[in-house]
């Protein structure tokens, strides 16, 4: 066997007797083996993805978007994976994870032209619907010379269109776990003929919230398949946990068990910061010289939202992106980041995993993650691909613990961050702010064109009444473009959510202190007595049924406004003007209680 595994298979390869091209990588590599390289920089391989074994067209294809050179961990896992061995590849983020698994499903999948019979034969499953949507457009990207149909499945969106893309035919589908049981079980989605199954971010995938689901989808599927796991973070216990799904995979890892797991290229500062002026620290880091796009993580929906407001307040072209916005709204805001109609995308750790935006050159922790796994993947969206990024964590007093062992799990030099103020000087000079900035952004800086400049997809969102249009950029504040924040937590029922109970007329129903006073009902009205027997009224005809009601359920009270010679007094409405006891209530309680009195 060749001395030197991954070039024994070129043309040309030194080493004479020694080397066996011909023996294949299943026999030269041990199952339930771990590979590690220390090569963490695209490897230069002449012929690039071909000399991996990656078809022609894939080749082609990948050429076009400028990719020729595979990164380690695709170095290393293609050959294992081109033979059908299901495996397990782990690398830091954006170091190519995508085709990693990608090259080899495009590899056995069949297009139409190849004799596809439109039935899914490669299934990836995704913990977000944002990754969703990136994931699939790689592999549409690189199977495009084949035509390749790729479709995502995810929630959020109508349900029709889907539908119809699988009845059309599809070779590969991406999804998140609930939309795809949700179609298997209505009979539309077939994976009886998976090939080749990926749980990317896997780690996530099989945490316990998202067991049951991805379960209950591999029952779906054939049990003679290729399997595949992927992700930047793979604690042991998921490691255990997933070889039950497997068969004797091979565990892959592009960097020592010892090695950093944080990028290299990225810059990492740890500031300990008062809540209250983190705002200010905030808006100045923004003002930096060379900043690029910029992502905030933040931990909380609510807080996501008051940043982001806070943040186009002081100027800048801000978004929020978190799941408590409609799909449409959030696939507006990451098209509105990716074209740089906004440069500052603030968002809850839904953005975390996986998504990759070209350059993004600062990602801000606002809040401090929870462990050290969420701390990797927030700062894996900077420093992707080779590329430099800085990457600032503030941390509150409180936080202090949980910090600690952030950074000792990691094993960063920030045992105790640094006491930070906007006015203090080391801010300033690590991250290269200009002297003099102030917490807003000049007007003279303010060239993006906002958020509103991105139309709002109607997307079909389930569960959703679509919103009422409104215009507005970013100087149109945090309603522009989305219809305000009425989907999101602090939203609140009073701004502008569709359908909703503010939306009624002001004569429509009795609301709250400042609701009209409607008039008494008449007579001739429709009434419902205490006794439970309803009357149409009129003159005629209904008088002589009230007549017949039990006694104190249709008599009227003596001191009633409304007693004397008309008919029975009607029960009060809920939410009237009565309601909590006041001055002219004689009471619900006291109509059924009180005794008839004499005419």
């Amino acid at each position: 066997m060749c001395v030197d595994l991954f070039r024994c298979r070129r043309a040309g390869c030194p080493h004479g007797s020694r080397c066996e091209p011909a023996q294949p990588w299943s026999a030269q590599i041990p199952e339930g083996t771990t590979l590690t390289t220390t090569d963490a920089a695209p490897e230069t391989v002449p012929n690039g993805f071909a000399a991996l074994g990656a078809r022609p067209e894939t080749v082609e294809a990948l050429a076009a978007m400028g990719i020729t050179a595979p990164f380690a961990i695709q170095t290393m896992t293609l050959p294992i994976a081109l033979s059908g061995h299901d495996l397990i590849g782990q690398a830091r983020t954006g170091t190519g994870k995508t085709l990693g698994f990608g090259v080899p499903m495009l590899n056995k999948v069949k297009s139409k032209a190849e004799g596809g019979n439109g039935t899914p034969q490669g299934l990836v499953v995704v913990p977000t619907r944002e990754l969703c949507v990136q994931v699939a457009k790689d592999l549409e990207n690189a199977g495009s010379v084949r035509k390749i149909r790729v479709q995502t499945i995810y929630g959020g969106r109508a349900f029709e269109p889907q539908v119809e893309s699988l009845r059309k035919g599809v070779d590969i589908v991406v999804g998140t776990p609930g939309r795809l049981l949700d179609l298997c079980r209505q009979g539309h989605l077939n994976l009886g003929q998976v090939d080749v199954l990926v749980l990317d971010e896997a780690d996530e995938m099989l945490d316990l919230g998202f067991l049951p689901d991805v379960e209950r989808i591999l029952e779906q599927t054939p049990t003679e398949r290729q399997t595949m796991l992927f992700s930047a973070t793979m604690p042991s216990p998921v490691v255990a946990m997933a070889r039950r799904f497997m068969r004797q995979p091979t565990h892959i890892r592009a960097e020592e068990p010892d090695e950093n797991r944080t990028v290299p290229d990225t810059k990492i500062f740890v500031y300990r910061a008062h809540s209250m002026d983190k705002g200010e620290v905030l808006a100045r880091i923004l003002q930096a010289e060379g900043r690029g796009l910029t992502m905030v993580f933040c931990r909380t929906k609510r807080t996501c939202d008051k940043v982001a407001a806070d943040m186009q307040d002081r100027g800048f072209a801000a978004a929020a992106v978190h799941g408590d916005l409609g799909q449409g709204a959030r696939e507006q805001a990451l098209r509105a980041f990716r074209s740089g109609k906004i440069d500052v995308l603030v968002a809850t750790d839904v953005a975390a995993r996986g998504i990759d935006v070209q350059d993004v050159t600062h990602v801000i922790n606002y809040q401090c993650p929870d462990e050290e796994r969420t701390f990797l993947h927030r700062i894996g969206r900077t420093g992707r691909a080779g590329a430099k990024g800085v990457a600032v964590t503030f941390v509150d007093w409180d936080d202090m613990p949980k910090w600690g062992l952030i950074n000792k799990a990691l094993d960063l030099p920030h045992p105790e961050p640094v006491e930070t103020y906007s006015s203090s000087k080391h801010l300033f000079t690590d991250l290269s702010i200009p002297h003099g900035t102030t917490g807003k952004l000049p007007r003279a800086s303010r060239t993006r064109a906002g958020l509103g400049a991105e139309e709002i997809e109607d997307v079909g969102e389930t569960g959703r009444k679509p919103r009422k249009p409104e215009t507005g950029g970013r100087d149109g504040g945090r309603d522009g473009g989305r219809g305000g924040r009425s989907g999101g937590r602090d939203g609140g029922r009073n701004e502008s959510r569709a359908g909703g109970r503010d939306d009624r007329p002001a004569d429509g129903g009795q609301g709250g202190d400042d609701a009209p006073v409607l008039p008494k009902r008449t007579g001739g009205s429709r009434r419902r007595t205490r006794g439970g027997a309803g009357e149409s009224g009129g003159d005629g005809g209904g008088g002589g049924a009230a007549s017949k009601t039990s006694g104190p359920a249709s008599a009227t009270t003596a001191d009633s406004p409304d007693s004397g010679d008309g008919p029975a007094r009607p029960r009060r409405r809920r939410g009237g003007r009565g309601r909590g006891g006041s001055s002219d209530s004689g009471d619900l309680a006291g109509e059924s209680t009180a005794a008839p009195t004499a005419d």
